[in-house]
């Protein structure tokens, strides 16, 4: 079983996020029902071991708070443009809960996270766009804000990859107070 933490998103966001989802050649659009804001990736793991991540994520004590989307950018890897995002605003309280999930999947045995935690909603996956016409729709919806949305829970996901998109299921809501 493939796991992710994360954020899931209200449907108007997600109406939001789409309304940017056109105009790009070489885009592999997101489906407006797979955005979310990963709080961990924890990839394939055994059943056994996806009880142990239930209990440590039902353990955790977090506040609810406001999250807004803003701005869009890209990702690169071995300087190729691989996928655009839209951003979300830093904040304490989802730095604090990042930071908790963290804590907590180490604690219960699984490897510290080595990337940075850098939120965002991704909108598509690239295949050589052409860099002129990503350019220009980065510049052209980069001034995209959402207002801002409550978030009272997070989530474990589960992902099955498929043969046009992922599909992620909800297997675990988790409140926040």
């Amino acid at each position: 079983m493939r796991l992710f933490v994360a954020l899931d998103l209200p449907y108007e966001v997600r109406q939001r996020l789409a309304g940017l989802a056109v105009g790009l050649q070489g885009a592999r659009w997101v489906p407006p029902e797979n955005y979310h804001v990963t709080l961990r990736f924890i990839g394939e793991t055994p059943g056994h071991r996806a009880e142990e991540i239930d209990l440590a994520l039902a353990a955790l004590r977090g506040r609810a708070f406001s999250l807004v989307m803003s701005g869009v950018g890209t990702f690169e890897k071995s300087g190729r443009v691989t996928t655009l995002w839209a951003g979300v605003e830093r904040n304490p309280a989802l730095d604090h809960l990042q930071g908790k999930i963290e804590t907590a999947l180490q604690r219960a045995g699984f490897p510290t996270e080595r990337r940075r935690f850098a939120p965002h909603v991704t909108l598509a996956r690239l295949d050589n766009a052409p860099f002129d016409k990503l350019t220009g729709w980065v510049q052209a919806h980069n001034l995209f804000r959402s207002a801002p949305v409550q978030m009272a829970h997070f989530t474990l996901f589960s992902s099955r990859l498929g043969k046009e998109q992922s599909v992620y299921t909800p297997e675990v809501e988790y409140p926040l107070a």
